[in-house]
């Protein structure tokens, strides 16, 4: 009978365990990123949001033009649902919050291409997180879609003209869909 036996050098084991982890960082960290905004923005100022809208390219007024606390519907509804659908496109997602009452942070946006009335943008915050939020075109053919600055914009109605919105957007939309009117 034969017996064979094998030395082991835990720091040769160590230094490979450490390297393979080194390894699968670095293509973590170089493939796993998405070209989006991360789910969860720490905003914990005034000046923190601003920022925020300024990194998708938006100019925005330096105060929000209001600021209120809201709750996350505990029942989803169909706005709610579609509301859901446009911030889960971007990478947020308020189901974890349902029931919770968060911020609602209405900036007004300077630089939206095209705009014949008012545009804002809307940061719903948590905790200092940004959880979701929108950019509100308030014309009559605006539309509603992620903090995202469109490529282009189509100024075709897509329902029968309303009474445009002329104050800060109150209620959620699906993804590019007519502005909310009062």
């Amino acid at each position: 009978m034969m017996v064979m036996t094998a030395k082991v050098d835990f720091k040769k084991i160590m230094l490979i365990l450490l390297a393979v982890a080194a390894v699968i960082a670095a293509l973590i960290l170089l493939f796993g990123g998405d070209t989006q905004q991360t789910a969860v923005q720490t905003v914990a100022t005034n000046d923190g949001r601003v920022q925020f809208l300024r990194d998708f390219g938006w100019d925005v007024t330096n105060t929000p033009v209001e600021s209120s606390q809201v709750r996350i519907p505990k029942e989803s509804g169909d706005v709610y649902r579609r509301y859901n659908t446009l911030q889960q496109s971007q990478g947020y997602d308020l189901t974890p919050y349902a029931g919770k009452n968060v911020m609602r942070f209405v900036y007004k946006i300077n630089n939206y291409p095209g705009a014949t009335e008012p545009v804002y943008a809307t940061l719903l915050v948590y905790k200092n997180k940004v959880i979701g939020g929108d950019i509100t075109d308030t014309a009559a053919s605006g539309k509603i879609h992620g903090f995202r600055m469109p490529e282009t914009l189509t100024t075709t109605p897509t329902t029968t003209p309303t009474t445009a919105a002329t104050t800060a957007p109150t209620t959620a939309a699906a993804p590019e869909t007519t502005a909310p009117t009062q």
